[in-house]
C-alpha cells in the first residue's frame, strides 16, 4: 500500500465533490498538517483560493464570500490553536445563516494526548455552533474509501445549504508523508465512471397549504389596526420579496417598519407604505400606547432597533405572525402567536390570492404623518450639528452611486443607518454582521464583500476597526477596492447611551476605553490612501475621491462622544415632543 497514493487519491476525491456541490471558493491560511488539502484545493481548475495568514481574519472573510454570493465557502486551517481563532466566524456564521464549510486538519490518532506538538482536541470544538460535524476516517486508495469521501463532502456541502443554513465542520486526521502526487493519472476521476456529483442534495423551500394561506388571510382580514415588521433578509431573496411585501401591505394598508438590513429601503420597488422613522417615534410611550397593534408580521431576522423590539414585547394584546423561510424561531420577544416556516415571498402570494383590496384608513395615514414629520425633524436638525456621526449616513446616501453597498459595525454605526437611511429609488445595499452583533472581523467581511460591489463603503467605529485592523492585509494582498469611513471617538461610543455611563468614577476605564491611536499608521502600512475630515467639505471631498480611484482608502472622522451623545439625546427629545404634540392636538 502506498501512503502518498492513499492521500491524494482520497482527498483528491473529496475536493472535487466539493466542487461538483457547488463549492468555488476557499479562503486557506498556511500551515504543514492542511498541505495535502491546501494543494489540491490550489491545483483544482475550478477552485478559487484564497491564502490569508490570520485564521480568525480568512474566516471572515471566507464569511463576507459567502454572505453576497449565497453559495458554501471552505476555509482550511492546519491542526492546533489556528483552528481555535475560526471561532468567532464561525458563531456569527451559524446565528447569520452563512454556509461555510470549514476543514481543519489534525494530528493522526496516534498523536493525540500523548504531548506531541500542536496537538489539542478538535473533535466538536465548536460545538452545537456547526449543524454537522464528522471525523473524517485516514486515507485510503480503494474505491469505497473514494466513495465514502465523495459522499462526506456532498453531504457538508447540501448540510451547509440545507435551511437554516450555516457552517459544517470536517477534521481530517492525517499522517505524514504529506505532500500528494499533483501528477497522479486521473488525479480527479479516480473510480468514477462519470463527472456528474456522486450524490445530488436538493434543497427545497418550505411551503404553505392552500388552508394554511386562507387561515392566516382571514386573521388579517379581519383586523385593522396591523403593522409589518421586515428584519435583515438574505440577499438572494430580496429582490422577489419586495415586491411581494408591498403588494400585501397594500392590500392590506399595514404599513412596514423596515429595518435597513431588509433591502426595502431602497431600489425602484413601490415604497409608499415603508416607514424608516420608527427607531425614533417609538421611543415615546405615548406613542407606543397609541399604536397599539391588533396584529403583527413578522419576516426576517430581529430589527436593529431596540424601541421597535419593545413596541413588539409590549404588544402582548396582538395576534403575532412569524414567517421564517428557513425553519428556524426568531422570536427573542416571546410574544409569537403564530411561527410559520414558509417561504417568505411565497406566503405572501398565497395569502394576497385570498384578500380583497381595502381603502386607506386611518390607522396607516396617521403613521405615514408621524413617520414624515419624524424624518423632517431629524434631517434638518443633524444638518446643524457640527460633525455629527449620524449625517455619515446622509452623506454616503447623497453622494454613493446607484447599485453601490454600505457594510456597517455594530454599536453606533448600525443604529445610526436605521434612524437616518431613508427610502429612495436608488439602491443601495446595507450589509452588516448581525448574528452575534460583535465588532470583531467586520473589517475582514467588509473586504470580502466588496469583492461583489463597484463601490462598497464600510462605515465603522475606531475600536471595532482597531480589533481587525490585520484584516487590512486582504486589501492589500489581493488588490480589493474598499473605502473605510473610520469614525474615530476615541473609545466606546455605544456605552456612553447605556445604564453604565453613569458611574463615572470607573466609566472611561472601563468601558469609554480610549486608545489615543494614530491610524495613518496602519492604513499606510498597507499601502492604502488615508484622509483626515475635520469638516463636511473635506468628508465630502474625501468620498467624492474615494469613488473615483481604486484601492483601499481610509477616512477618518474624528468626532466627540459625549457632543455625539447630547446630539442624538436631543434629537430623540425633539421627535417625542413633536409626537405628542400631534396627538393631544388629534385628540
Amino acid at each position: 500500500m502506498n501512503s502518498t497514493n492513499d492521500m491524494t487519491y482520497y482527498l483528491a476525491a473529496f475536493v472535487d465533490e466539493l466542487v461538483k456541490s457547488g463549492l468555488e471558493d476557499a479562503v486557506i491560511s498556511p500551515g504543514s498538517r492542511s498541505t495535502p488539502i491546501a494543494l489540491l484545493l490550489a491545483e483544482h481548475p475550478k477552485v478559487n483560493i484564497t491564502v490569508l495568514i490570520d485564521e480568525r481574519s480568512a474566516a471572515f472573510y471566507a464569511l463576507g464570500l459567502a454572505k453576497t454570493k449565497n453559495k458554501p465557502v471552505a476555509i482550511l486551517c492546519t491542526s492546533g490553536t489556528a483552528a481555535t481563532n475560526y471561532y468567532p466566524a464561525i458563531v456569527e456564521a451559524h446565528q447569520s445563516r452563512i454556509p461555510i464549510i470549514v476543514l481543519t486538519a489534525d494530528r493522526p490518532h496516534e498523536l493525540r494526548d500523548v504531548g506531541a506538538p500542536q496537538a489539542i482536541d478538535q473533535l466538536k470544538m465548536y460545538g452545537d455552533y456547526v449543524k454537522w460535524f464528522v471525523e473524517m476516517s485516514l486515507p485510503e486508495d480503494t474505491s469505497s474509501m473514494i466513495r465514502y469521501a465523495r459522499t462526506m463532502a456532498a453531504r457538508a456541502a447540501g448540510t451547509s445549504l440545507s435551511a437554516p443554513k450555516g457552517p459544517v465542520h470536517l477534521n481530517f486526521p492525517l499522517r505524514e508523508p504529506l505532500i500528494p502526487d499533483l501528477e497522479a493519472d486521473d488525479l480527479w476521476s479516480k473510480y468514477k465512471e462519470s463527472n456528474e456529483s456522486i450524490v445530488e442534495v436538493n434543497v427545497g423551500d418550505y411551503s404553505i397549504s392552500d388552508n394554511q394561506a386562507r387561515f392566516f388571510a382571514m386573521l388579517m382580514s379581519e383586523r385593522k389596526k396591523g403593522v409589518i415588521v421586515c428584519g435583515e433578509m438574505a440577499q438572494s431573496k430580496i429582490e422577489a420579496f419586495s415586491s411581494a411585501i408591498t403588494e400585501l401591505s397594500q392590500t392590506l394598508q399595514y404599513p412596514i417598519f423596515a429595518d435597513p438590513l431588509s433591502g426595502l429601503r431602497t431600489g425602484t420597488h413601490e415604497k409608499d407604505f415603508v416607514i424608516e422613522g420608527y427607531d425614533a417615534f417609538l421611543r415615546s410611550d405615548e406613542v407606543k400606547k397609541n399604536l397599539e397593534p391588533e396584529i403583527i408580521i413578522r419576516f426576517g431576522a430581529m430589527p436593529v432597533s431596540k424601541s421597535l423590539m419593545q413596541y413588539i414585547s409590549k404588544s402582548s394584546n396582538a395576534i403575532q405572525i412569524v414567517v421564517d423561510g428557513d425553519g428556524g424561531w426568531r422570536d427573542p420577544t416571546l410574544q409569537a402567536s403564530y411561527m410559520v416556516h414558509a417561504e417568505e415571498t411565497l406566503f405572501c402570494h398565497k395569502v394576497l390570492e385570498s384578500l380583497t383590496a381595502r381603502d386607506a384608513f386611518e390607522w396607516v395615514d396617521g403613521i405615514k404623518s408621524l413617520n414624515d414629520v419624524t424624518k423632517k425633524i431629524l434631517s434638518e436638525e443633524q444638518m446643524e450639528s457640527g460633525m455629527f456621526e449620524g449625517r455619515i449616513i446622509s452623506e454616503l446616501q447623497a453622494m454613493l452611486p446607484d447599485s453601490s453597498a454600505i457594510f456597517v459595525g455594530n454599536s453606533m454605526p448600525i443604529r445610526d443607518v436605521d434612524t437616518f437611511l431613508y427610502k429612495e429609488d436608488k439602491k443601495l445595499t446595507v450589509l452588516a454582521n448581525r448574528g452575534a452583533n460583535g465588532i470583531d472581523g467586520v473589517v475582514s467581511t467588509a473586504l470580502a464583500a466588496s469583492n461583489a460591489y463597484e463601490n462598497l463603503v464600510l462605515v465603522i467605529g475606531d475600536l471595532s476597526f482597531y480589533h481587525d485592523m490585520n484584516g487590512l492585509l486582504a486589501a492589500k494582498l489581493l488588490k480589493l477596492n474598499i473605502t473605510i469611513v473610520l469614525v474615530n471617538n476615541n473609545g466606546g461610543g455605544i456605552f456612553s447611551f447605556l445604564p453604565q455611563s453613569k458611574v463615572e468614577k470607573h466609566f472611561e476605564a472601563l468601558f469609554g476605553t480610549p486608545t489615543g491611536m494614530n491610524f495613518e499608521h496602519a492604513v499606510k502600512l498597507y499601502e492604502g490612501d488615508y484622509m483626515r475630515a475635520e469638516d463636511w467639505p473635506s468628508f465630502q471631498k474625501a468620498v467624492s475621491y474615494s469613488i473615483n480611484n481604486k484601492g483601499l482608502k481610509v477616512i477618518e472622522v474624528p468626532t466627540n462622544r459625549a457632543e455625539n451623545e447630547d446630539i442624538h439625546r436631543k434629537l430623540w427629545k425633539n421627535v417625542s415632543q413633536e409626537m405628542i404634540s400631534i396627538m393631544e392636538k388629534e385628540e
